[in-house]
């Protein structure tokens, strides 16, 4: 199989024209095997390996992330190590290969990794993820819940209870459980980003059970902030749009969509996961002290909210 890139030689801060600072992809029509490797991605995403450039914005600080070995985790991985901060990355064991990359990138930064595999479906490994990340940081002051399980259905008829069970326990159940544990080590100044979706405010017929629960993400999001305001916790949420990651080929967009895959943008083009990682980064700092039940979209100018 042949590899194309869509890696950009410019860092985030170069003027540049935003419709084609990355090339319009055309994936083919196939898919690969669930959960979805970026090493077997065809066209590949860039995470922001050669193009994030850090400012120093989070030194010091120690993130813990979900799904942290590819697509949008990865980007928001390699963006707060660039920026100084120690990262513990959590993801499923079979993506031990993708994750073994993001730690190497990481590492050469001069920054801690952490790799922690598990099934965030398992109530104790919620627990224990945030315990050992905790443990191998020394500490905790940023959590991302990002984990996402999204497979296209065409009928509700066809959706299973255990895709839907799947579904609800990885995009929901572990944002309330990691967090509910991550609170045991949060203190004033720290910060929760959740990651949701345009597919809270324009759901997809194929992705009813996935878009449902990113609308309960940001729900989760408003309530919480107000909940932790006052104990100097601040929670925000990104709403990507259609984003090039190993989710949407192994089974995350049905396979004849994924040749147009984000072309109805007013962009044009699906976006790439460093772009939103520069998202993550502010809510992540003291610059949005002020910010609190945010929904942040970055979507390619989708209308939303």
């Amino acid at each position: 199989m042949t590899s194309e890139s869509t890696t950009g030689t410019t860092d985030q801060y170069t003027f540049q024209n935003p419709v084609t600072r990355f090339e319009s992809i055309t994936p083919p029509a196939d898919q690969t095997p669930e959960p979805g490797l970026e090493a077997d991605m065809e066209i590949k995403a860039d995470r922001g390996e050669t193009s994030y450039r850090g400012t120093g914005r989070l030194v010091g600080r120690k993130a813990l992330i979900t799904d942290a070995d590819s697509g949008i985790g990865a980007a928001v991985a390699i963006a707060y190590a660039r920026e100084g901060a120690d990262v513990a990355l959590s993801y499923l064991p079979e993506e031990e290969e993708d994750a073994q990359v993001i730690k190497g990138i990481i590492e050469a930064e001069g920054r801690t990794a952490v790799c922690i595999p598990g099934d965030l479906k398992d109530p104790a490994y919620c627990i224990s993820l945030v315990q050992q990340a905790a443990q191998g940081l020394d500490g905790l002051d940023i959590l991302v819940n990002n984990a996402g399980k999204q497979v296209a259905v065409e009928s509700l008829e066809d959706l299973s209870d255990e895709q839907l069970d799947h579904t609800y326990k990885t995009n929901i159940y572990s944002f309330f459980r990691v967090t509910k544990e991550a609170l045991k080590h949060l203190k004033p100044g720290s910060a929760i980003i959740n990651s949701t979706s345009i597919q809270a405010y324009e759901p997809s017929p194929t992705l009813v059970d996935y878009a449902s629960t990113k609308a309960a993400i940001n729900n989760f999001t408003k309530g919480l902030a107000q909940q932790l305001a006052p104990k100097g916790i601040r929670v925000n949420a990104v709403a990507p749009g259609p984003i090039w990651t190993p989710l949407q080929p192994s089974g995350g967009q049905p396979a004849e969509a994924l040749p147009e895959f984000g072309k109805d943008t007013p962009l044009g083009r699906a976006g790439q996961p460093t772009e939103l990682a520069p998202a993550y980064v502010f809510l992540a700092s003291s610059e949005a002290s002020y910010v609190l039940g945010e929904t942040l979209n970055v979507n390619g100018g989708m209308p939303s909210p």
